[in-house]
């Protein structure tokens, strides 16, 4: 690692555009890895489209612009462009580099359960362990910024940061630039962030998506809404996602450690060990 730390060293931005949001059953249809040699780094950019060989349905065509005659006519098989990806996560974990995705539970879910679909091997197993290291602004800004009213999707964050997209968001490499971009606007507001170990981030941001969704679960009971609880697991969720022991432990170690950090001070100021709920509607779409 540079001698500026991880945001000076080189980092892998991920994003894909689907058939649909549940993780288990729906397809990657694109896909983008952004490498940067820093976060303000250049983009070097790879793009990938699937004929996912289900339809696309008109809803999700509509946010990502991909309709299924396209796919078939300009996508590659899901075998092949899967194998490429993972190698390409796997092989930047495996040196360190961290995977930066927003909503990464998701995009890094749906492609675990695309591997084991098409008989491929997943980035658990081609690791060896859970996948990592791994960056979400999304869970990052709900820790920081507990208290801040309004959505938190990509596009509400892109604007709250001023970052400018370099293209329609919905595009995956649109997404992941702008999600870099979020990134870099989250250290410059936070600096104490780019002092942290990757490996401490990474088990921090465990801990902040375990307690937030605990909040947010809670909300839901007590204001009588029927729907399903958040997942409070990350960066895995569903059959991949980190055992309740595990996961127990590692909020464990990361709440003694933070309270060390400077950047946890900052945490202490929004008080997020009195895990308090998002408002409403940050919850429910973020």
């Amino acid at each position: 690692m540079t001698a500026g730390g991880w945001t000076s060293s080189r980092v892998l931005g991920f994003d894909t555009e689907t058939t649909g949001v549940d993780v288990t059953s729906d397809r990657i249809v694109t896909a983008a890895l952004v490498m940067r040699d820093g976060l303000g780094g250049l983009s070097r950019v790879r793009t990938w489209i699937i004929d996912p060989g289900v339809e696309i349905p008109e809803a999700a065509s509509a946010i990502h612009g991909v309709t299924t005659a396209y796919a078939r006519e300009h996508g590659r098989p899901p075998a092949e462009v899967l194998e490429e990806v993972a190698a390409a996560l796997a092989g930047a974990m495996a040196d360190g580099v961290p995977v930066v995705a927003f909503n990464a539970s998701y995009d890094l879910t749906i492609l675990e359960y695309e591997l084991a679909r098409h008989g491929l091997v997943t980035l658990t197993d081609r690791l060896g362990r859970a996948p990592g290291p791994a960056i979400d602004p999304l869970v990052l800004d709900r820790a920081l910024d507990r208290y801040r009213p309004g959505k938190r999707r990509l596009g509400n964050l892109a604007e709250y940061y001023g970052v400018v997209a370099t293209g329609e968001l919905h595009a995956a490499d649109v997404d992941v630039d702008a999600t870099l971009d979020v990134l870099g606007a989250l250290v410059r507001r936070f600096p104490e962030l780019a002092e942290v170990p990757l490996s401490a981030m990474h088990e921090r941001q465990i801990r902040a998506h375990h307690m937030w969704a605990r909040g947010f679960n809670t909300w839901l009971q007590e204001n009588g809404y029927d729907r399903p609880p958040a997942d409070g697991s990350w960066p895995l969720q569903g059959e991949y996602a980190l055992g309740e022991e595990i996961i127990a432990d590692i909020v464990a170690r990361a709440r003694a450690a933070a309270a060390a950090q400077r950047v946890d001070k900052q945490l202490d100021k929004h008080q997020l060990d009195k895990q308090p709920v998002d408002q409403p509607v940050a919850a429910a779409t973020g």
